[in-house]
Parts: C-alpha cells; sequence; structure tokens
C-alpha cells in the first residue's frame, strides 16, 4: 500500500492519529506532499514508516529543505507519480507539471483540500491534511496496486470512513 499525507503543520510531533497513523506503519510506502515545518516532524514521520518519500513545503525549515527535494517522481504500481507541494496555477499548472515530468499521476498538498481530479492528462490527488483540515476533512490518501495494473484508491478520514474512492488505470506508455 501507499500513504499519501500532507501539511502536517507541527513544531513537536507527526500529529498522527487513528486509521492515519496505521496507515503510515503498514505502508509499504509513504509520500509526504510537504509543510513538515520543523525537522523534528520529518524525523518522527521516518520512525514511523518504513519507507519515507517526501518533498518540502512553503512553511518547511531549512533544515528540512536541505534533506528533500522541492519536487520528486517515483513509480509503484507501474505507474509515474510526480509529488510536488504546490504549483502557482492550480489544476492548470499541475497538470503542467505532470506533463514536464512524464507523470500518470501529480501528488499535491497545500490547500488542505483532499481532491481526487482525473479529468486532464495527468491524475491530480491531493490527500489533504491529517493534522489541520482548515474546514475540510482531516484525511489521507490509501492506493493499492490492482492485479491487472494500476491503483484502486480512496481518500479516507482520521476515523477511517472512506468518502471516495477511485482507479487509476494501469500506465499506456
Amino acid at each position: 500500500m501507499l500513504t499519501v499525507v500532507s501539511d502536517t503543520h507541527s513544531t513537536d510531533s507527526h500529529r498522527l492519529t487513528g486509521r492515519t497513523l496505521d496507515a503510515v506503519r503498514e505502508a509499504e510506502l509513504v509520500v509526504h506532499l510537504g509543510d513538515f515545518m520543523r525537522e523534528l516532524v520529518l524525523d518522527a514521520f521516518e520512525s514511523e514508516s518504513s519507507r519515507l518519500l517526501g518533498v518540502y513545503g512553503n512553511n518547511d525549515d531549512a533544515e528540512i529543505r536541505d534533506r528533500l527535494p522541492e519536487a520528486r517522481n517515483f513509480t509503484f504500481a507501474g505507474l509515474t507519480f510526480a509529488a510536488t507541494h504546490t504549483r502557482r496555477g492550480g489544476s492548470t499548472a499541475l497538470s503542467m507539471f505532470g506533463r514536464e515530468r512524464d507523470a500518470d499521476v501529480v501528488l499535491f498538498g497545500h490547500s488542505h483540500r483532499p481532491t481526487f481530479e482525473a479529468t486532464g492528462e495527468a491524475t491530480l490527488l491531493n490527500p489533504g491534511s491529517h493534522a489541520q483540515p482548515r474546514g475540510h476533512r482531516a484525511a489521507h490518501a490509501e492506493l493499492e496496486a490492482m492485479t491487472d495494473g494500476g491503483v484502486s484508491g480512496r481518500l479516507v478520514t482520521v476515523e477511517g470512513d472512506a468518502f471516495e474512492t477511485f482507479t487509476i488505470p494501469p500506465s499506456e506508455g
């Protein structure tokens, strides 16, 4: 399983609870899309996950920026993912970012709003914020490889309720 989290906004702990904590511990890969805020928080995430990939966000300190890139690509279940915190220009800019990086899926944070959008060239996925939802549901995303390729996914509350499910088909490339 791939677990995606973002926007922790903490100075002293990972602020993981409930299903989000379990999903981070169970995942073969955890991706954090920025705004840990302090290096101690990044360290706390690394201690809870078997493998963590992250990018820095606009609120992250210099120590995090020294350790993590602004954007990165990785593969999971045969799909290419491009991860970033945000791109000025909204969905259009995120789609262009995905195209520039030959990505099937763009993972992004920043808005704290859980979002799944599969209308453009690249699928856009924002897990929301597990710790500071700012008027949205506190959430994360869980993705699992399908046997015929691609992934099945869900946006999940901290309490464990899946409020949106989706599939991302195998890459055509």
